[in-house]
């Protein structure tokens, strides 16, 4: 199996809206380019041993800024919550978690360049990991080719209609795309040496990038609105799961957006495919040399194959075009960036620890 392979080029997948052209132009200029609010799934309800925090702050990772909660406060890692990954280029706000007897040393915390602390409560449970509605994006799209905005308002009404590709995007593998090569290694030859949190971050990276070419194949075969027998379907409204047994029955519904096929993130205790989705996803295994059994020590999941476009808004501005939308949780601003700008909106992903999510 080529090495080659296992490096992510977002430019390989296709694209839903392939026949319209796109806008070109960058994004993330300056901090205040790319915005993002974390809504979370509740609120803190005001008694409880655990202190909310929700925390807006510029040109840090959230990993970074867990790491200055351990160093610089001598908060234990495992006691810090967090609901999800939020980037560095970008100005962010989100909710984290840490054991409340930490709040008068909160000022510590602000004396970080780039941190403010917007809003504190109390609550009775640490913060995990999904305990998050989704985020709100608002983007703005510098130098971009002149009328573009039509097509950029074309694009979208086809995404509000079927939905946006649901890629993993760029944050997830690292510097030039190599974090699955490595998470390929640890998969391959065992444990490894290094931070319990940055393997499951490197295996996760490899799992995404199975899950990407799974789309991508579905795409290319006109299966992205449709579902096969043996699908595990997502009910968009309810995200509950089901297995398909009559892709005749289910496929209105899928034309619909109301329900959508989902693809594995490999792992042991997750809902499995059979019947010709199955072969579908063991095509993508086989290009990679890999099997199921190789993800046993890591949980599995499913991903819906799209997601809704929600609160979608378009401004032309002197600067460029402005982009306002809302993603549900685990979606990346950049599956809807890319079918607009029709190039990878990032170029070269920042590090490890971004995550649009």
């Amino acid at each position: 199996m080529e090495p080659e392979r296992l490096v992510f080029d977002f430019d390989r997948y296709p694209y839903l809206t392939q026949d319209l052209p796109g806008t070109g132009g960058q994004i993330r200029a300056q901090p205040e380019d790319f915005s993002v609010t974390e809504l979370p799934a509740y609120l803190p309800s005001g008694e409880g041993e655990h202190l909310y925090l929700f925390v807006e702050k510029r040109g840090l990772t959230t990993r970074e800024l867990v790491d200055h909660l351990i160093a610089s406060l001598g908060v234990p890692e495992k006691t810090i919550g967090v609901a999800g990954l939020k980037d560095k280029h970008a100005v962010t706000r989100q909710w984290i978690s840490l054991p409340r007897r930490y709040e008068p040393r909160l000022a510590e915390l602000e004396a970080l360049a780039g941190v403010r602390i917007l809003e504190t409560g109390a609550h009775t449970n640490k913060l995990g990991v999904g305990h998050l509605r989704g985020n709100r994006f608002e983007i703005l799209i510098r130098d971009v080719l002149p009328g573009s905005d039509v097509s950029a308002r074309a694009v979208l009404d086809r995404l509000l209609r079927f939905g946006v590709p649901n890629y993993f995007g760029p944050q997830r593998f690292g510097l030039g795309g190599q974090n699955p090569v490595r998470g390929y290694r640890l998969v391959k030859q065992g444990k490894g040496r290094g931070r319990p949190w940055l393997k499951k971050f490197l295996i996760g990276s490899l799992q995404s990038l199975l899950f990407n070419d799974w789309l991508a194949l579905r795409l290319e075969r006109g299966l992205y609105d449709r579902v096969l027998r043996g699908d595990i379907a997502k009910k968009h409204a309810t995200r509950g799961e089901f297995r398909v047994e009559d892709p005749e029955a289910e496929n209105p519904r899928a034309a619909t957006l109301e329900i959508s096929a989902t693809g594995p993130l490999h792992g042991r205790k997750y809902f499995e495919a059979t019947n010709e989705a199955r072969a579908l996803e063991d095509e993508i295994l086989a290009r990679y040399e890999l099997a199921r059994e190789d993800f046993r020590a890591r949980k599995g999941a499913r991903r819906p194959l799209r997601f809704p476009l929600e609160e979608a808004r378009l401004e032309v501005r002197p600067e460029g075009l402005w982009l306002a939308f809302f993603l549900p949780k685990g979606a990346y601003a950049t599956a809807v960036l890319r079918e607009i700008m029709k190039k990878n909106p990032e170029g070269e992903a920042s590090g490890v620890g971004d995550e649009d999510v």
